[in-house]
């Protein structure tokens, strides 16, 4: 089906009244959705490649319906996956209409955590022939008793947005699934859809049930029009540093002004407080304005889709909450508040705009800096080019593994070998050794050897007929309030004295405050009154400069994609002149004052300033990986007797400050700062812990919530912070230690993006020895000591502390602006 020229399938696939439907919407059914039903014919899975607008859910669920309808089945007939719950309840709303309008005898049900208790028994008892769930959902149902009846007459199971879950451990976890699902119905055929894919032949294999005869059928569908994308050039000089944007925030709302809807993404929640706040404070022509992220109350969350879908507001403020599949077809702008990070993720962001295949998407994007616009530049550069980023596809984790096994023995008991014939038939895990699967039960069922003297990580027992079941029916419940694989720091609910509820912040921030205190959220100004049972309660109004709570883990490392294209960009003195006044004089100065960074290699900066001596290097790996590199180098220039005083990241830059001069460049970037050095620092770093935190609570071994209560950000720390400890001492290959270091190589410490890195700049260090500081240096250095501090306060705290720096850098601007030789 993916070669160009084939023959499209015919029309008459496509019962009379699904043509009729069709044609009464003054529709002709796109040639992917008839390919889609020929594949449904001769029961081949498919992964479908369709731009946003081209009805490829549609596309997904048509051979689903045109089945139901010619033979109407009882029981479950097709299972639609999402990787958003907001995503189910709007495809639920959009097959509705069809299924309704066609008369079409068709149940058709959402289940999710939200999904009440009582409707969710009555879907076991009674399941409905197409069910829109989530992987976590798919999860807790696999882990009845009775999954084998509820998925034994399962046809066709459905993956929407493919790319967001085959990447990262909510897919294992769907992996795994699937593969058990196989074992259920062997004759379930597997749909992918997805809009931007990097490797097709990845997801292509993902959905190829094993045993197939023939690898799933890769379906595209017709490109539409390439979109419409706008840097904006703001009226403000654009900041050195910082990246809320919030200097452009009049012209956004010029821009809101002049559509008639539009989405503004952000990159952090917190941002989204900021953006939102300041467009309701200079919004004269009270424009219907919403916001939305992860951490507001539920309701408040729908009734913002509900408003937008039905085109009441005219913006919605949003995090990566919206990014998916939501149809909102009159949307007519998206924009990018701060770099976008990706290519893929900037198209699948501006494909929310139109949802039409006939019309061009419109976009405008909103660099926060001067780094930030080089990275929105490559990116519509990516775009124009139609070269899409993504992570390389990786191995399944050992503790999402241990957290399905768990979840397989709540249903029944298990059998080793047959289940590791199954786990290995899921992607992911397609390379997995039985070695490591069988350590992986024995911690299931024992804990491990440091751990197997204590009960209660003793969740399994072996029979004398060599199958393993639940140690006790305490562990089902156990399992079934933890399962999944988001692990987010432990939330506090807010309230207003009324005990209305507004949403949750996590419980590091609500620590932090004392009665009094004023924070933003949802847009409000509340006042801090104190600590309420489980709950923080809040008033409305307050006085003072207000915070704004942070989220871990909100912000993206810049991609190695884009990171290419922006060394490309520093080293081409010809694409400047079309840059901003602002950036091509700074990027002028530079090449004045010092060198570009190479694309091929490392530019390193030393120079003095105050007492301190400055060591800059522009990686542009990222914020984690730099993280991670300054915390290394810190270690290796202190073992030099250079005293090192502490490091700044950004993604772009890292910035390391001492009181001697660093002078042997080679040896301290040599690869060898990820042996020893790496092996000390990850022994007592945090990171690590934290890493290891995340891992022992996917695999069950921390329980965050038990009947009842559920455990605080300082218990689970204290808890995993001591296992850890013993693990370390007396069982170092730890099943729950791989599986940190597999995390270290991505993640919060980006270790295999690093080790990339130094093997790539081996004897291609170019070292500058300066008298001042470089213009590239200054947006780094502007973030030492940055205070949370926003709106006008942090635009004069900027101005006061930068003013000096800034000088410093620009001087000589006069001889700067010569032309350039070369």
């Amino acid at each position: 089906m993916d070669l160009p020229g084939s023959t499209p399938p015919p029309a008459e696939l496509l019962p009379a009244a699904f043509a009729s439907w069709f044609a009464g919407r003054g529709w002709a059914p796109h040639p992917h959705q008839l390919e889609m039903l020929a594949a449904a014919r001769d029961g081949a899975s498919a992964l479908l490649i369709a731009p946003t607008g081209g009805g490829k859910t549609l596309a997904g669920f048509l051979p689903s319906l045109v089945e139901l309808a010619a033979a109407p089945t009882a029981g479950l007939h097709t299972l639609y996956i999402s990787p958003l719950k907001a995503l189910t309840v709007d495809i639920h709303r959009n097959l509705t209409a069809p299924i309704e309008e066609m008369g079409l005898d068709i149940a058709c049900e959402t289940r999710t955590g939200d999904t009440p208790q009582a409707k969710r028994q009555r879907q076991r008892r009674r399941p409905p022939q197409i069910l829109l769930t989530t992987p976590e959902s798919l999860a807790l149902l696999l882990s009845y008793h009775d999954a084998a009846r509820v998925f034994g007459s399962l046809r066709c199971v459905v993956v929407d947005e493919l790319h967001a879950l085959a990447d990262n451990k909510r897919g294992d976890l769907l992996s795994l699934g699937l593969a058990r699902l196989q074992t259920l119905a062997p004759d379930c055929r597997r749909v992918g859809l997805s809009a931007t894919v990097r490797d097709p032949e990845e997801l292509r294999a993902w959905v190829t049930p094993p045993e197939s005869a023939a690898p799933a059928q890769l379906i595209r569908g017709a490109p539409g029009p390439d979109p419409e994308i706008e840097i904006l050039v703001t009226r403000e000089r654009l900041p050195w540093s910082g990246h809320m944007a919030l200097h452009a925030v009049g012209e956004i709302y010029e821009r809101l002004k002049a559509v008639g809807t539009a989405i503004v993404f952000v990159n952090t929640r917190a941002q989204a407080e900021l953006v939102f706040r300041e467009l309701w404070r200079i919004n004269d022509d009270n424009l219907p304005i919403g916001i939305h992220h992860g951490s507001l109350e539920r309701e408040r969350r729908r009734k913002v889709e509900a408003a937008m879908a039905r085109g009441e507001l005219r913006a919605v403020v949003a995090t990566s909450s919206l990014d998916l599949g939501i149809d909102w077809g009159a949307v007519d702008l998206v924009v990018q508040v701060g770099a976008p990070k990706g290519v893929s993720r900037l198209l699948q962001r501006i494909g929310r705009a139109n949802h039409r295949l006939d019309r061009p998407s419109r976009a405008l994007l909103v660099p926060g800096n001067r780094f930030e616009y080089l990275e929105c530049l490559a990116a519509l550069a990516g775009v124009r080019e139609k070269t899409l980023d993504g992570n390389p596809p990786r191995s399944g984790g050992l503790d999402v593994l241990a957290q399905h096994l768990l979840g397989t023995a709540c249903a029944g008991p298990l059998d080793p070998d047959l289940l590791y014939r199954q786990v290995v038939t899921a992607r992911p895990y397609s390379d997995l050794r039985r070695r490591d699967f069988n350590d992986v039960l024995d911690f299931v069922a024992t804990g491990g050897y440091a751990l197997r003297a204590y009960e209660r990580f003793r969740r399994l027992a072996e029979g004398p007929d060599g199958l393993y079941r639940l140690a006790h029916r305490r562990f089902v419940q156990r399992y079934r309030m933890n399962v999944g694989t988001i692990v987010e720091a432990p939330t506090i609910k807010l309230k207003l004295r009324n005990g209305r509820g507004l949403g949750e912040v996590e419980e590091y921030f609500v620590n932090g405050l004392t009665a009094g205190d004023t924070f933003i959220f949802a847009g409000e100004l509340l006042t801090f009154l104190g600590l309420r049972e489980t709950w923080a309660e809040v008033a409305r109004g307050g006085k003072g400069d207000p915070q704004v709570p942070a989220y871990g883990g909100g912000r993206l490392p810049l991609s190695t994609h884009l990171a290419e294209r922006v060394r490309g960009l520093l080293e081409a003195p010809a694409a400047w002149q079309d840059m901003p006044p602002a950036v091509a004089e700074w990027l002028r100065l530079q090449h004045w004052r010092s060198v570009m960074p190479p694309s091929d290699g490392l530019l390193v900066e030393t120079f003095p300033r105050g007492e301190r001596e400055y060591l800059v290097a522009y990686c542009f790996e990222g914020r984690n990986a730099h993280q991670t590199l300054g915390m290394l180098l810190t270690r290796r220039m202190e073992r030099l007797g250079l005293s090192p005083l502490g490091f700044v990241a950004t993604d772009y830059v890292i910035a390391v400050w001492s009181l001697r001069p660093a002078e042997d460049m080679a040896a301290l970037f040599s690869e060898d700062l990820l042996g020893d050095d790496l092996e000390e620092w990850m022994a007592e770093s945090s990171l690590l812990r934290r890493t290891f935190r995340n891992a022992a609570v996917i695999a069950g071994l921390i329980e965050r919530r038990h009947p009842g209560q559920e455990k605080t950000r300082r218990q689970v720390t204290i808890s995993s912070d001591l296992i850890y400890d013993v693990l370390r001492k007396y069982e170092p290959d730890h099943v729950l230690l791989r599986a940190t270091w597999a995390d270290a190589a991505g993640g919060l410490t980006d270790i295999g993006r690093l080790g990339d890195m130094l093997g790539r700049i081996k004897g291609r260090i170019r070292h500058r020895s300066l008298e001042k500081v470089s213009p590239l240096a200054v947006p780094v250095l502007l973030e030492i000591g940055r205070e949370q501090v926003y709106g006008s306060a942090f635009d004069e705290l900027l101005d006061e502390g930068a003013q000096g720096l800034i000088t410093e850098a620009t001087e000589g601007l006069d001889q700067a602006r010569l032309p350039l030789s070369g």
